[in-house]
């Protein structure tokens, strides 16, 4: 027993939603069904009326336990009658027989139920994730609206099929029974939620819109007979009787359709998929939106499929996931995808066993239900877009859905709305810079440590170096700006390097346009050096593979690929030198320690002694020098080749490279001064001879020699801190820009 209990207790309102859904969704069943069988024949009513009924229980049973999306009520929609209306109405003007339309039907039913599966398989209803907000809100605003203008008429009992408008400046026409009616479940609603939760709003309004009836019917007595009464949804009209039969017959004929029949069908089997698939889709945002949750539209559509050819299959009409039902069932309380499950099983017993009670239902109740359901599905949050100028466009792009919505139709509206936004975002990457900062390499450095005078060097030439790192989309919105941002650059300049590590997505109008900045360049035989070029952008493509088929080839017209911004201006740096060996000539000799450029300047007699407390080593190429942790307890003087110095960035984040240090210079100095554990690992990139100074070696020329270790001490402190003046410099172009 306490399992039962704790069991309804979690999934009370699981009952009381699909009881209430199904309470909207049955009357709507059976007049979609109607609609599209009386389109057959008047005399098809009533099998319309049952038609309705399979499909609403076929699709509440089937979608919900296969699809997985939590509250999502599957019913046939107007979609689904408008197509097949339409669809029926062709064929008796062609002169098809009553009973082969029914067939063609249920055929259609079928096709597009395949090809939702199909849709869902391939992975298009993974798209919906990409509607914008704007559009979101505005659709459901729209929804809203629609629902409660198509509601107002049947509240104030008008009769016909007039707008609600219409109906608004036409008081004659008014019912004060279903006002009053309606007014009362209103109310109960509105109070209902505000006064407690553990009966559903919808329930409580349902119930005082039938108890309020039932006091006006005691002084109306014309509302105690259920025939002609407008104000009751009235007997469903169709008990069975013949159906099966005629269920039996049109697949026994199913033989007899033609491959080109079939075929033929093909064209409205799509449209009515299409249309059913945006209509669900468009319910699960919303309820994604109201819920925080997400639904998975593939196979919510596989879903829908399966469960439109069970609905079909039995004589019943394809559906959808419907937005009234589904909001309603979401207003009562519901949880989980049980509630459709029960708003399929209630549906077969309201159907057949309760046709009766739900015959009295007052319309005038249900419209009043609808009506709560309309206003709470309108949007207000983007009123707030109104209080600032930069998000007055896209309050204006949610205006645009619900006009959309309420004068064409849903689809349209949809359709409005994700154009709008797409031009919305095409016009702020227009709007927006592709250059994220201009520099040249004057002000920038290599991950290379030079010697002073090459410094001044550089500092000196390096204004004839430009560089431009770019970010964002390069598109054909954005191509004709970042030229006319490097145009006057491109008849000044004698190197230009562009940085694309930050770039998100590159077109083929981009990649012509850098096509012509590198021929401009070429003319001058200027190179144009690309850094940064990855093999896989976040779509997936292969933006240096891309470029070279658009005709940026390297080598190519002095078109370069350098793999980072560091690479890029070191290849510039040694140009700008003129004089740094390449790594194929002769390895020059080592060097002597007045060639060191620590000691440049020196007296010779002065170094005599300190040469004496030097150790000469050496390493091949690819050998660890020293490692992160070490103690820095020795200072190093390259007299020949190269070292590569790298640390991870972060705690166990990714190696990367932070200096390079060749012939004449000297590393770790910093872990020598303050006698602190080496904070890196230097790698020989080249085989490498070094003089090394030990602290120990250091403490006795200082004791001995206080005058060599003052002039060691100076020197190393005024490298130093070049070095460091010249990393601020460069932080604070960096942040300036």
């Amino acid at each position: 027993m306490r399992e039962l209990s704790g069991a309804w207790m979690r999934h009370s309102g699981d009952f009381w939603g699909g009881f209430a859904a199904m309470l909207v969704a049955l009357p709507a069943s059976v007049a979609f069904g109607v609609t599209v069988y009386a389109a057959i024949d008047p005399h098809y009513a009533a099998f319309g009326a049952l038609a309705g009924v399979l499909g609403a229980m076929a699709l509440g049973l089937i979608a919900p336990t296969f699809g997985g999306t939590d509250r999502l009520i599957s019913a046939p929609c107007a979609p689904a009658a408008a197509v097949l209306s339409a669809f029926a109405i062709d064929l008796v003007h062609q002169g098809v027989s009553p009973a082969s339309i029914v067939l063609m039907l249920t055929v259609l039913g079928i096709l597009t139920g395949i090809i939702q599966i199909l849709i869902g398989f391939l992975g298009v209803g993974r798209l919906i994730r990409f509607i914008p907000y704007p559009v979101v809100s505005g659709y459901l605003s729209g929804v809203g609206l629609i629902i409660i203008g198509g509601q107002l008429p049947k509240l104030a009992g008008a009769e016909g099929d007039d707008r609600w408008h219409q109906v608004l400046f036409s008081p004659e026409r008014w019912d004060w029974r279903g006002l009053a009616i309606g007014g009362v479940t209103i109310v109960a609603m509105l109070l209902a939620a505000r006064a407690t939760r553990k009966i559903p709003a919808t329930i409580v309004g349902i119930a005082c819109g039938a108890l309020a009836y039932a006091a006006i019917a005691v002084v109306d007595p014309s509302l105690l007979r259920l025939e002609d009464n407008p104000l009751v949804i009235g007997s469903l009209g169709a008990t069975g009787e013949g159906y099966i039969g005629l269920i039996t017959d049109r697949w026994n004929q199913i033989g007899g359709l033609r491959l080109a029949q079939v075929a033929g069908l093909l064209s409205s089997a799509l449209t009515l998929a299409v249309l059913l698939s945006i209509d669900t889709l468009k319910t699960c945002v919303v309820l994604d939106r109201l819920t925080r949750s997400r639904h998975d539209s593939d196979r919510e559509l596989a879903a829908q499929g399966l469960a439109n050819i069970a609905a079909s299959a039995i004589g019943g009409m394809p559906g959808a996931g419907t937005m009234g039902a589904t909001m309603v069932n979401y207003s009562s309380g519901s949880k989980t995808r049980i509630s459709g499950v029960v708003e399929g099983l209630t549906t077969v017993i309201a159907a057949l066993a309760l046709g009766a009670f739900v015959a009295w239902l007052p319309v005038a109740t249900l419209s009043g239900v609808l009506i709560v359901v309309g206003l709470r599905m309108i949007d207000t949050d983007p009123l707030r877009f109104l209080e600032s100028k930069s998000t007055v466009i896209d309050f204006c792009v949610v205006l645009a859905v619900v006009a959309c919505a309420l004068t064409i139709g849903l689809i349209a509206a949809s359709a409005v709305g994700v154009i709008l936004s797409i031009m919305l975002f095409l016009r702020e990457q227009v709007g927006g810079t592709v250059v994220r900062r201009k520099s040249f390499v004057g002000e920038r450095s290599s991950a290379w440590y030079r010697p002073e005078h090459e410094m001044r060097i550089l500092e000196k030439k390096g204004h004839s170096a430009v560089i431009f790192e770019l970010q964002g989309s390069l598109f054909f919105g954005t191509a004709q700006q970042l030229y006319r941002t490097l145009e006057p650059e491109l008849a000044a300049t004698d190197y230009m390097i562009l940085d694309l590590q930050r770039v998100q997505s590159v077109d083929v109008t981009a990649a012509h346009m850098l096509n012509q900045v590198r021929d401009a360049l070429a003319e001058r035989n200027v190179p144009l050096l690309l850094s940064n070029v990855r093999e896989r952008l976040p779509n997936g493509r292969n933006l240096r593979e891309f470029l070279e088929l658009a005709g940026l080839r390297s080598g190519e017209r002095t078109a370069f690929y350098l793999p980072t911004l560091e690479a890029a201006i070191e290849w510039v740096e040694a140009r700008l030198l003129g004089d740094r060996p390449s790594a194929e000539a002769d390895d020059p000799p080592p060097l002597e320690l007045h060639e060191i450029e620590l000691f440049k300047g020196s007296k010779p007699d002065t170094l005599v002694d300190l040469e004496a407390c030097l150790e000469k080593r050496s390493w091949k190429a690819g050998e660890t020098i020293f490692s992160c942790g070490d103690p820095g307890n020795d200072l190093f003087l390259i007299r020949k080749g190269e070292v590569k110095v790298v640390g991870s960035v972060g705690r166990g984040g990714a190696i990367k490279h932070i200096a390079t240090y060749g012939r004449g210079d000297f590393l770790g100095g910093q872990a020598f001064l303050d006698n602190r554990p080496r904070g890196n690992d230097a790698i020989a990139t080249r085989d490498c001879d070094m003089y090394v100074l030990s602290l120990e070696k250091f403490n006795y020329l200082a004791d001995e020699h206080k005058r060599i270790a003052l002039v060691l001490m100076t020197k190393l402190a005024r490298l130093l801190s070049i070095r460091l003046r010249h990393t601020n410099e460069e932080l604070t172009l960096l942040q300036d820009n």
